[in-house]
């Protein structure tokens, strides 16, 4: 449910409850000292944002103004004191937090200036530098057998990465058309993630009993998570990438501690670490080396965000990921 935009101001939009948004004009925010202003271009849809989007106890409404946006990009428009890292004109990538709005304001050093080859091209960077992030945690080399659980718009940049790096990608997931995208992005094998028992009896046999040097579970959900550790070699690595936000797992300790597994929770937190991942996706989408676009697979007006939150949450067929464009 959404109500209208009317007056003057930036747009913006407000979570009023579950489920519900409002669309504000307001004042656009104003940089203070080695702050910057972005006049946004677009903002992708990220899977945290809908835990807030049903309406959970814990959730406060309504929200800032632009809230939970986290994904923007866009043209620097105004400089606060101090600020030499960028200039007024410049396209950025950003990590800022109110990105469902016509402008938002970033910190100085929280913002990547993109390569004039990416002109006209969306780049939501947050994302694109998790994926960077993930696979620099995950030590993944030539020659590595590796399982990737999941084939969303995270598992499918993995698994280009991976491919490229010279490892084997067995890619892992439940829609037929992501396995198809799998394939795309450079996956040797691709199974359909629905017999559990079957998916270790293939494994096991496509590795001679030996299991995968290197999983990556892209879902978030407790049997992915299950499935991963079943799928990991003896002193394997096991990639915790999916963003698990439903409550507390279980896991197979006996398991995990028979085989020597190192479990990495691929999350960053340390916003340098982020900064460096979105550089590193820049220079490669720059190069050529990746090329996300056939993933954007919806888009939407900033007035229709309750729709592209309901597709990010649905996964109707052919979903990848949804982005606000301005």
């Amino acid at each position: 449910m959404a109500t209208a935009i009317d007056g003057p101001g930036m747009r913006a939009a407000v979570l009023t409850g579950a489920g519900a948004l409002r669309f504000d004009r307001v004042p656009p925010p104003q940089p203070g000292p080695r702050q910057v202003r972005i006049r946004l271009e677009g903002c992708g849809v990220c899977a945290s944002n809908l835990g807030p989007w049903a309406g959970p106890a814990w959730m406060q409404f309504p929200t800032l103004p632009g809230a939970l946006g986290h994904e923007g990009w866009g043209v620097v428009d105004a400089l606060g004191d101090g600020v030499t890292e960028v200039a007024i004109g410049h396209r950025v990538a950003a990590l800022a937090q109110h990105s469902y709005a016509e402008f938002d304001l970033a910190d100085a050093a929280a913002v990547v200036r993109l390569p004039a080859s990416l002109d006209g091209l969306p780049f939501p960077g947050e994302p694109l530098g998790c994926a960077m992030n993930i696979f620099r945690r995950s030590e993944i080399a030539a020659g590595q057998t590796v399982a990737i659980i999941g084939i969303g718009f995270l598992g499918a940049i993995l698994t280009r990465l991976a491919t490229d790096a010279g490892a084997r990608v067995i890619a892992i997931s439940r829609r037929a058309f992501s396995r198809d995208v799998g394939r795309a992005m450079g996956a040797a094998e691709t199974m359909a993630m629905d017999d559990h028992h079957a998916i270790i009896a293939r494994v096991a046999d496509l590795t001679g009993g030996r299991f995968c040097d290197r999983v990556i579970e892209a879902v978030g959900k407790q049997s992915p998570l299950d499935l991963a550790g079943e799928l990991t070699r003896e002193r394997g690595r096991l990639v915790v990438a999916g963003y698990h936000q439903d409550g507390p797992r279980q896991v197979n300790m006996q398991l995990w501690n028979w085989r020597g597994l190192d479990v990495v929770n691929a999350h960053e937190r340390d916003p340098a670490v982020y900064l460096r991942g979105v550089r590193e996706a820049a220079l490669a989408a720059a190069r050529g080396r990746l090329d996300p676009s056939p993933l954007y697979t919806h888009r939407y007006p900033l007035e229709r965000l309750g729709e592209a939150l309901d597709a990010a949450r649905d996964r109707p067929d052919g979903f990848f990921k949804a982005l606000v464009m301005f």
